[in-house]
């Protein structure tokens, strides 16, 4: 069975928590793909580019990141930032363009989406800053940006304007 062209990859701290349900819903309604970055082990980056063998990172790019033609990034909001996990993604996904250049450059033109995942409707501005300056640095088109949040045992998902 041939891969969905979307990914929805997820990171939170809690592998069934909101975001999981939330991003489920957005997987279903679209079609996608759906990963928990808390199944892999990615090792925060370091200047010398090495990392144990059972790093999963180069991995996971080669076989899931790439051959998709979006990747939805889907974290919580922990204090008006994407989570920890997510964050060392970001930082190994962008050292790409220098450490891997065959890899990081087959991510231009691709497209980096973003959900947000909080305990309402309200919306973080801020917390899609390093994704859109992210996907301006990778070469990639960003949009578009979801938030969700749970009402009772239903996930409520809103696509928000880019302007």
């Amino acid at each position: 069975m041939a891969a969905h062209q979307i990914l929805i990859l997820q990171s939170s701290a809690r592998p069934q928590g909101d975001t999981y349900h939330v991003a489920r819903q957005l997987a279903k309604e679209l079609q996608a793909d759906h990963l928990d970055l808390l199944n892999y082990t990615i090792y925060p980056f370091n200047y010398e580019q090495i990392y144990p063998a059972n790093d999963d990172f180069l991995r996971l790019v080669e076989t899931q990141i790439l051959p998709r033609q979006q990747i939805i990034f889907a974290s919580p909001v922990y204090w008006y930032s994407m989570s920890g996990p997510m964050k060392i993604f970001f930082d190994r996904l962008s050292d790409l363009l220098k450490s891997r250049k065959d890899l990081g450059r087959q991510l231009r033109g691709k497209q980096l989406s973003v959900m947000s995942c909080g305990n309402d409707a309200e919306v973080n501005d801020s917390f899609f800053a390093a994704f859109r300056l992210s996907a301006e640095y990778l070469g990639m088109a960003y949009g578009p940006e979801w938030h969700g949040w749970l009402e009772g045992a239903s996930a409520c998902i809103v696509e928000r304007s880019l302007e």
